[in-house]
């Protein structure tokens, strides 16, 4: 039911009071309106004061102690959302014009016509309606931003701030992120005798689940990453222990790879991501051959294939998020893979800093002006 708005006459006629009641008595009667009356300025701004219910004021002009147009200005300061209208004589332009001034929605003439005041007094609290819902939405507004500003600082605080030197290999990655946060992530974890783990991801969903989901999901990895040798292994312990407690029924693609810098075997397992590709030193790619493999979250005890492949001196692979390929232009086509593996034939990187430039130049100037509609995260390990 429509909330009963409350509205407050003010008036120095004794007998203005028993006539709204009873020429609005159908209104009252069906709940719509609830009138309580004060006979000047002063009176009114004490009603005003101790009773916070009031939606609307309906006041004349000419009162003793404090006149309408005085109430007006003060009305302002005890409560800024009501709504105001005068009760002026007719032809009495320059107090209407002050009344306007001082914040006044609108105006009746004396004597008073009780259609015209129905109809003004519906007008004025569809105004006040819709200007709380607009003022609610601004609040709204204002908390998912904040929310939203929370969210972009979590998922800033998991990525590398910096990353490990080695004389064997570079490593590089970035992230470009939308306004609506989501749930993109990458990692790098220093392993035992000569290992080094490399993982990025892609959270389903936006905003603050994403990214308290991302976090719980790089924790694990980074657990199980120390526990298991094998790649397949450790994603399917992240997958158990995401499906376990996951009642929003959120999921992760997951890329996880080991390289070992004794044999130069890059190991990788991969739960639903894109495949990353590998830049040799003559500017050809290829992409690194899938093994198959669900989302995490969705199914507990399901295994994951493992495959490896063998770096050579100059080999850069780029591990990114769809971010990248599903890179949209003002004509609607995506980036795709086979314009991310072509950025590469005319241009070779001589680090994974600088391929990791590449890729965000060349997505940045495909999209143009076209606003990011996802993020964009590339992790790129080169063997030196």
């Amino acid at each position: 039911m429509p909330k009963t708005k409350k509205i407050l006459v003010v008036d120095d006629e004794p007998d203005l009071e028993p006539l709204i009641l009873q020429r609005m008595r159908r209104n009252i009667r069906r709940g719509e309106y609830e009138f309580v009356f004060a006979h000047d300025g002063v009176e009114a701004l004490e009603m005003l004061m101790a009773d916070k219910e009031i939606d609307m004021v309906v006041s004349d002009i000419n009162m003793p102690r404090m006149d309408g147009l005085t109430l007006l200005q003060q009305i302002q300061n005890v409560s800024p959302d009501i709504r105001a209208i005068i009760i002026s004589a007719y032809g009495d332009m320059e107090n209407i014009r002050t009344a306007m001034n001082r914040g006044a929605f609108d105006f009746v003439t004396k004597p008073l016509d009780f259609q015209d005041l129905r109809l003004t007094i519906q007008r004025t609290l569809q105004h006040l309606d819709e200007w709380r819902d607009a003022l609610q939405s601004r609040d709204k507004l204002v908390a998912l931003q904040n929310e939203l500003d929370v969210a972009n600082n979590i998922q800033q605080s998991v990525l590398p701030a910096s990353f490990p030197e080695h004389s064997a290999y570079q490593i590089y990655g970035s992230m470009q992120p939308a306004r609506n946060v989501g749930g993109d992530f990458f990692d790098v974890q220093i392993l035992q005798d000569g290992k080094v783990g490399l993982a990025i991801a892609d959270v389903s969903d936006k905003g603050m689940p994403a990214a308290l989901f991302m976090m719980s999901s790089r924790m694990l990895l980074k657990g199980a990453g120390q526990r298991f040798e094998n790649p397949g292994e450790a994603l399917e312990e992240v997958n158990n222990l995401l499906d376990a407690e996951n009642e929003a029924a959120m999921f992760v693609t997951l890329f996880y790879a080991i390289y070992d810098t004794n044999t130069s075997e890059f190991h990788y397992a991969n739960g639903g991501h894109n495949e990353p590709i590998v830049v040799h030193p003559d500017g050809s790619t290829t992409v690194i051959p899938p093994t198959g493999g669900t989302a995490l979250g969705i199914i507990p005890e399901i295994s994951y294939e493992e495959n490896s492949v063998k770096l050579e001196p100059g080999d850069t692979v780029i591990l990114y998020t769809d971010g990248i390929t599903e890179a949209f232009n003002s004509e609607g086509e995506l980036f795709g893979l086979e314009q991310l593996c072509e950025i590469f034939r005319d241009r070779q990187p001589q680090s994974a800093e600088e391929a990791s430039e590449i890729v965000f130049e060349t997505v940045n100037k495909f999209a143009g002006d076209e606003p990011q509609s996802d993020d964009q995260a590339c992790l790129v390990f080169r063997r030196t």
